[in-house]
């Protein structure tokens, strides 16, 4: 088991959390995680982890987003409170310790501004990435809200 894998199902577990991981085959994007055949869901049960940077303050941000929806720059830089870029990839790995595709909104190595997506809320299960591209993990929003940390706001578009 990945190191990464290891971290979230530590994480859930530290929570109370039983960890329900599904290895999906390649969960690098929402649309092939809601494919999967083990997973079965609707394409919005699935929580993108999007990661942006501020400008200013260097810091990592969150953006738990619904599968079919899409970060809105403009309201997220509104809730950020500065100018936003991507994320380097490499900044993602040293402070998250998850790698692009496989970010988890849980059992990060440093924590993270973080805010979710209300669509999210209308599910009684999610499916988030548990550490790496092929594997996720089910809560409920309101578990990965809290893990997270994450400020549920209005954040996006829909595809």
């Amino acid at each position: 088991m990945s190191k990464s894998l290891s971290r979230v199902r530590a994480a859930l577990y530290a929570a109370g959390i039983v960890p329900r991981i599904q290895e999906t085959g390649n969960a690098r994007t929402a649309r092939d995680a809601a494919a999967a055949a083990a997973i079965g869901c609707e394409l919005d049960q699935i929580v993108k982890t999007i990661v942006f940077e501020g400008v200013d303050s260097g810091s990592l941000l969150l953006f738990l987003t619904a599968g079919g929806n899409q970060v809105d720059t403009a309201l997220a830089v509104t809730l950020a409170g500065e100018e936003l870029k991507r994320a380097d990839p490499d900044n993602v790995r040293k402070t998250t310790g998850f790698a692009i595709g496989g970010v988890s909104p849980v059992g990060h190595l440093s924590p993270a501004r973080a805010f979710m997506d209300p669509r999210l809320m209308e599910f009684t299960l999610v499916w988030a990435a548990a550490g790496t591209p092929r594997h996720v993990f089910a809560a409920t929003p309101q578990e990965v809200a809290i893990l997270a940390k994450a400020n549920c706001a209005a954040f996006t578009t829909r595809h």
